[in-house]
């Protein structure tokens, strides 16, 4: 047997030993885990009280270790991954998978629930009883009721799908670092502004190469597709990025209908009509149909304007370069909106890079929240970390409670997938004497620093800190007395109000001018610049919110409507959805959906869910309307969302805390408003 004695995986506390971490600990240590696992299961069903704590509080604690172990692997995995650790987690996933899904096809543990129902429902506390009723709940979602056949395949398709979705990713990691564009002529380059350019030429030389290089990480890809006058590069580029993961070595192609069709038989499985119905039965949808209908009426509200938008693009193309110019292709189609938005106006998104270096953003991030919710941050410079780009800092209320400890990884690395998120590794329970504290991170992708200069970021990039931002406090001021209910553990079409109604302060003047400086000089923002901004924030609004439905769309007809085994080119199939929500026609390679990570990368995931983001503009467009009447930094209006939404976790129904907060129910009128849709 492995040496377990100095194993930092089997023994996490809340600052974790990342430095100590190898992958030579996973296997015995998920393996020493899994099995303590299993034996407290064995206890609570053989001899534990019907009793609340003897099995659901029991439970929770038998898979506490397990997980917190398994949440620091697969992070580890997504941030700083080599062979070693790949291997080893590939290695563990299935079992850890199947033991997962064993845990509602335990007949023993069901009716050890149930009893305790029968006993203690009405006398628990409104939130243990919630924990219960939705735990029996998930229970029959997950296969308790089914017969031993039924579980016996159930099982087996939550292992598939475990393994399936993981080699998903990877290869999505692996086909997004395989390409690259190499310039050495700085003529080709035009267009490109200062930043991009010194961030090609430092990626250069890291490869020990000389020129530009360009990459598929979002920095690279969006300052090409934006501003480089080059158009055959410009479509190199594109094309590379949209056929990621379409080919071997990296094909995701099968692999997506292979998850698609064990959704499928998974739902059908369980009684459900299709993955979506299974999956949105306790979320604010409810049911596909509703999701549909939701995405509909977005799309009825858009289309004109959308269309309108598109010609006036061509329009804006044709007069430039004469009425000859020809149609836009999607690789033009991002250039010549950034041209026609500098011409109508005269803003340019680059001349606000200075005034976001990363340090005085995220410093504008705490303050913001000392302001509303009470809490200070401190830089915890003694912290392990798993990069020496990353920076840990200690979280406290307004009475000096120790809330947690969290990181923030900033930059992109060959190692780390793309994107930004926010994870929780671990959260904290309210008890008698008071909070355990929680733990979690947010990562993104931003700009780098060059050289001397600091990390400038774009104005999109401050709002997509502000927005995993936000997702972190909803994890870290969780006041919830049942772990399993507290922080993002919600319904995901509510999950994304606490992050997406941070991105508000992102747009008022009064908010930027307390961390927006610029980076050599410390002034604010003038206002000239910042009214230029406001005015081109509606600008192609409706294409962007078309954008967004056509990924909901293509969503939920892969999980309602397909069968995989009839459409053997799924990636026409999407092609065909999401090219009717294009700017441009979409050529015939275009396979966005073999690196669509939301929908295919996890087991779940945004399955079936990527809706819940318009669900959430909704909500957050209508909740900031408080803070715009009532005032940015008011106390009150913070304490009232952080007590109403943010401590409460999933402890009572989303709507309940919604309308806590605003004293009704939501109205779709501030986004349209917002959107400059209205």
């Amino acid at each position: 047997m492995a040496d377990l004695s100095d194993n930092p995986l089997l023994d996490l506390g809340l600052e974790v030993p990342f430095d100590r971490i190898e992958a030579a600990h996973v296997e015995p240590a998920i393996e020493t885990l899994l099995a303590r696992a299993r034996r407290a299961i064995a206890r609570i069903v053989e001899s534990g009280p019907r009793t609340y704590d003897g099995t659901l509080q029991a439970l929770d604690t038998a898979t506490e270790g397990l997980e917190r172990a398994m949440g620091v692997v697969g992070h580890l995995e997504s941030v700083a991954t080599n062979d070693a650790l790949r291997e080893a987690y590939n290695a563990v996933l299935p079992e850890v998978s199947a033991f997962y899904s064993s845990i509602p096809l335990d007949e023993g543990l069901y009716a050890a629930l149930h009893a305790a129902a029968e006993a203690e429902l009405e006398r628990l506390d409104p939130t243990r009883r919630r924990h219960l009723s939705k735990t029996l709940d998930d229970f029959r979602r997950h296969g308790a009721e089914l017969p031993a056949e039924g579980k016996a395949r159930l099982s087996e398709i939550d292992v598939e799908l475990s393994k399936i979705t993981t080699r998903y990713a990877q290869n999505v990691l692996d086909s997004t670092n395989a390409f690259e564009l190499l310039v050495t002529d700085e003529a080709e380059l035009a267009g490109l502004p200062p930043s991009a350019l010194d961030a090609a030429r430092a990626s250069a030389e890291a490869k020990g190469q000389e020129g530009w290089r360009f990459t598929l990480q979002s920095p690279s890809y969006i300052a090409v597709m934006t501003y480089l006058d080059h158009a055959a590069y410009r479509e190199q580029v594109w094309r590379a990025f949209n056929t990621r993961a379409c080919a071997e070595p990296w094909d995701n192609r099968e692999l997506i209908g292979q998850i698609l069709q064990l959704r499928r038989e998974k739902a059908t499985l369980l009684g459900y009509g299709s993955f979506a119905d299974l999956v949105l039965e306790d979320r604010m949808a409810k049911t596909g149909a509703k999701a549909r209908a939701f995405v509909e009426d977005l799309r009825q509200r858009s289309r004109d304007a959308f269309v309108a938008e598109n010609e006036a693009l061509l329009a804006f193309r044709r007069e430039v370069e004469g009425p000859q110019a020809p149609a836009l292709r999607p690789w033009d189609v991002g250039y010549w909106a950034e041209k026609q938005r500098r011409a109508r106006y005269d803003f340019d998104e680059e001349a606000l890079r200075p005034y976001f270096p990363l340090a005085s953003v995220l410093q504008g991030m705490f303050d913001l929240v000392r302001h509303l919710y009470g809490v200070s941050i401190a830089l915890a410079p003694e912290i392990p970390t798993w990069h020496e780009s990353v920076d840990g800092y200690r979280i406290r209320s307004a009475d000096d409670e120790d809330l947690g400890v969290f990181y923030v990884d900033s930059y992109p690395r060959e190692t780390k997938r793309d994107g930004a998120w926010m994870n929780g590794l671990v959260t904290g329970e309210l008890g008698p004497s008071g909070m355990s504290p929680h733990l979690a991170l947010i990562c993104a992708n931003v700009t780098p620093p060059v050289g001397d200069r600091p990390a400038l970021l774009t104005h999109h990039e401050v709002e997509t800190l502000f927005h995993e931002f936000g997702h972190l406090m909803h994890h870290m001021l969780s006041r919830v007395e049942v772990r399993s209910l507290g922080g993002t553990n919600v319904a995901w079409d509510f999950v994304e109000l606490p992050s997406q109604i941070m991105e508000n302060w992102c747009w008022e003047k009064q908010a930027l001018d307390t961390f927006a400086r610029h980076w050599q000089t410390g002034e604010t923002i003038p206002d000239e610049l910042f009214t230029k901004l406001d005015a081109a924030r509606t600008y192609r609004a409706a294409n962007a919110m078309m954008r967004q439905l056509g990924f909901a769309t293509v969503d939920l007809v892969l999980h309602m409507d397909i069968d995989p085994a009839e459409h053997p080119d799924l990636l026409a199939v999407a092609r065909k959805v999401l090219d009717e929500h294009a700017a441009a026609p979409l050529p015939e390679d275009y396979g966005m959906i073999a690196s669509f990570g939301h929908l295919f990368a996890h087991p779940v995931g945004y399955a079936a869910a990527y809706y819940s983001y318009k669900w959430a503009e909704v909500l957050d467009a209508d909740a900031f309307t408080r803070f715009r009447d009532e005032g940015l930094y008011s106390p009150e209006v913070g304490a009232h969302f952080r007590d109403a939404i943010l401590a409460k976790g999933d402890s009572r129904d989303p709507m309940e805390l919604y309308v806590e907060f605003m004293g009704r129910e939501p109205s779709v009128r501030p986004l349209l408003d917002r959107s400059g849709l209205g």
